[in-house]
This record gives C-alpha cells, sequence and structure tokens, in this order.
C-alpha cells in the first residue's frame, strides 16, 4: 500500500500550543511518526540571566500556566543544592501544599480535555467543576487562582494562617467523595473503555528506553517519583504512596493521574495539620561560585533546573528540561499501527507542553559552524539589514553606516 504523510499542526484546533507532527500512513494506519519542536521558543534560560536570584522564580513560573509552582521549586532546589541550604520544616509542608493543589489542578484539567476529545463532554463538565474547588482553594491561600508566586529559595514568601488552614482543611476533604466518584464513572462506563482500552501503548521497556516521566512512565509500569525516590524535603514524613499501572495504554495514564488525585488530597491534609509555628525562610544572603541541580516531580513528570554562579547576584546559566522533552519521542512506540483516528488522543495522553518543551539553535548552512553564537548571529543580522536597505533604495542612517 502507497505510504502517505498527514500533517498535523502546528496550528491545529487540538493542539493548544504550536507542534508539528507527521504521520507516516498507509491507508488509515500509522506506520511512523515525526515531531518537529521549535515553533514557540521564548528565551527563558537567556532572561535568567538577566534577573537576580530571587527575581528568576517569577520568570520561570512563567513556563507553564499549569506547573507554575513546579518550575520555580526545581529551580529553588538548584539553588539550595548550590549553597547547601535546608529548607525550614512549615516552608517544606507549605510547599507540599501549593505543589500538590496544583497537581490536582493539573490532572483534573487533563481528565476533562480527554473526556472532551473523545466527545464525552459530561466527563469534561465534571471534572472541570472539581478543579474550580481547587483553584479558589489556590485563591485562599496564595492570592492567585495560577502562579502563585509562593516559592522563593530558601522557603516560601508568605505563611498561611490558621483562618487559611481551617479552608484548605474543610474544602479539600470535601474533594475526596467526588474524586472517588469520577474515578468510578471513567473506570467502568463502556464506551471510555473501549475507547481508551489497549490505545497506544507504551510497553515497560520502552518507557524505560525512552526516558519517559511521570504518569507516561508510571502507566507502563515504572516506579518511579522523584517526591519518593529523592525524599524531597516536607515529603518524606508523609504517608503516601506512588500509584503504578502496568498496561501502558492511553486508559493506565488517565487512572494514574485519578488515582493521584487522591494521594494528593491525602497529602494536603497531613501537610496542613502536621504544620507546627516557626520560619519559613532559610534567608539566603549570598550566592557563592558554583553549580547546583534540582529536581521535582511535576503533574506531567520530573522537572530538572541546573544552575551555575559566578559569585554575582545573577545566575550565569540557568538550564530547564521539562517532561514533555522526554516523553514526546514516546510516540515513536505508542502511535505506531495505530489508526490516525486515535493518534490525537495518544499525543494528548501524555498531556504535553510544547512551551515547556522548545529548544532553538541557529545553523549557518553555508558556514562551517554548526551552531552560532552570539557575535555571529549579530554579524548575520547586520548582514541581512545593509541587504534589505540595499533594496529598498533609501538613505542609510549613521548607525546603520557603522558610525
Amino acid at each position: 500500500m502507497k505510504r502517505t504523510i498527514v500533517p498535523i499542526g502546528p496550528y491545529h484546533p487540538l493542539l493548544e500550543e504550536p507542534e508539528h507532527f507527521k504521520l507516516y500512513v498507509e491507508g488509515e494506519r500509522v506506520v511512523d511518526v515525526d515531531v518537529e519542536i521549535g515553533y514557540n521558543h521564548r528565551g527563558i534560560e537567556k532572561l535568567a540571566e538577566g534577573k537576580t536570584w530571587d527575581q528568576v522564580p517569577f520568570l520561570v513560573e512563567r513556563i507553564c500556566g499549569i506547573c507554575s509552582t513546579s518550575h520555580p521549586l526545581a529551580y529553588c532546589l538548584a539553588v539550595e543544592d548550590l549553597v547547601d541550604c535546608k529548607v525550614p520544616e512549615r516552608a517544606a509542608l507549605i510547599r507540599v501544599v501549593i505543589a500538590e493543589l496544583e497537581r490536582i489542578h493539573s490532572h483534573l484539567l487533563w481528565v476533562g480535555l480527554a473526556g472532551h476529545f473523545i466527545g464525552y463532554n459530561t466527563v469534561w463538565m465534571w471534572a472541570w467543576k472539581y478543579r474550580e474547588a481547587i483553584l479558589e482553594i489556590c485563591e485562599k491561600l496564595t492570592g492567585n487562582r495560577n502562579h502563585y508566586a509562593m516559592i522563593k529559595p530558601g522557603g516560601v514568601r508568605r505563611d498561611l494562617n490558621d483562618e487559611q488552614i481551617e479552608y484548605a482543611l474543610k474544602r479539600i476533604g470535601e474533594l475526596a467523595a467526588p474524586t472517588n466518584m469520577l474515578i468510578g464513572a471513567v473506570s467502568d462506563d463502556p464506551v471510555m473503555g473501549k475507547r481508551l482500552r489497549g490505545v497506544g501503548v507504551l510497553p515497560y521497556e520502552d518507557a524505560v528506553l525512552y526516558s519517559a516521566l511521570g504518569p507516561t512512565s508510571r502507566g507502563s509500569g515504572v516506579p518511579w517519583d522523584t517526591r519518593k525516590d529523592e525524599s524531597l524535603a516536607g515529603y518524606k514524613d508523609l504517608d503516601w504512596k506512588v500509584i503504578v499501572q502496568q498496561d501502558g495504554d492511553v486508559f493506565a495514564k488517565a487512572v494514574v493521574r485519578l488515582l493521584e488525585c487522591l494521594e494528593s488530597v491525602s497529602l494536603i491534609g497531613q501537610a496542613l495539620t502536621r504544620m507546627e509555628e516557626g520560619p519559613i525562610d532559610a534567608e539566603i544572603t549570598e550566592v557563592p561560585p558554583g553549580e547546583g541541580c534540582g529536581r521535582y516531580e511535576a503533574p506531567r513528570g520530573e522537572v530538572f533546573h541546573y544552575v551555575r554562579s559566578d559569585g554575582s547576584n545573577m545566575p550565569y546559566r540557568v538550564k530547564v528540561r521539562a517532561p514533555t522533552f522526554n516523553n514526546l519521542p514516546t510516540f515513536k512506540v505508542s502511535c505506531k499501527g495505530e489508526t490516525i483516528a486515535d493518534v490525537a488522543l495518544i499525543t494528548a495522553s501524555i498531556d504535553p507542553c510544547y512551551c515547556c518543551t522548545e529548544r532553538v539553535g541557529v545553523v549557518d548552512r553555508n558556514g562551517n559552524e554548526k551552531t552560532l553564537r552570539e557575535k555571529a548571529l549579530v554579524r548575520l543580522s547586520v548582514e541581512k539589514t545593509k541587504e534589505i536597505i540595499k533594496k529598498m533604495g533609501r538613505i542609510p542612517t549613521l548607525y546603520e553606516k557603522g558610525i
């Protein structure tokens, strides 16, 4: 049968951000897939080099609206690794509360959208109804429904008072029953089962081979969760378990996310009740030369931040790796053999965030340099500007003449 290419994106109703997928198909069957990134690069890492150590959390918070605690938390863990700083216990527990609220928010958003993608809008409306309660708790505790601005190197920016803690405990306690109802509705519904079971299977071996992260790997039987395996402060003394499913299909990923919501409800309740009076900031006053790494289990999987210091009040280098960067290549396995109609759902099953993932490398195809650096880019820009001026036929300014 003749092989043809079916493009999805970079602009497509199912893609919340621009990305380009090439499906190589024979009839309705997908035999291979390629992914092209680079449509939405924002230069976050470069911008971080012009911010102070305490300003960077506000910047990396904007990498992703759904992971707006995960990125600053991973960054702050990297800074704390560099300065060898221990976060106060109360601050660590506040971090757990905010991060787990975000996890429930993210997972419910994904489950709702998954229902919407397959035309099951009842699931979408129920999931987003309960997500709204989470956003209201976030607003009560932080002042914001997204971008909470709570995490800073050494601890957190704001404390929680008794009224806020009591409110959060009451509202989070009301969430367990409807979450269980939603889990039952999704797992027992024959339409959902028929649509999701056995679709987009990522076997255990391939999940390990591709270094898949988060629910994408745990849905394939890989019991890896940075919160548990790294014994992160705030989590290590709390009672919770890593959710793992063995089937590796879209249904398994959905079950992992739903069951993790229940674990997050438990974690938030434990953190709020165990919180004792004490400082919320280790008060880092100086960052010495050196480097540090921070890892945190975001809703989509492990977020990694690397920082390097030259002893100044700004980072010399900040490097970010988001989980979607690892999970995207798994499509080479999970999409092969599936129909075109299922591929959109499979690509959505990793809960992709393309803004988090973007990388850019400018290559001089006519020269010897594989990746151009700043001076070369400036030189090419000046040459291109002169070429445009010449074509336009206007008189160049003094700046353009180099005076």
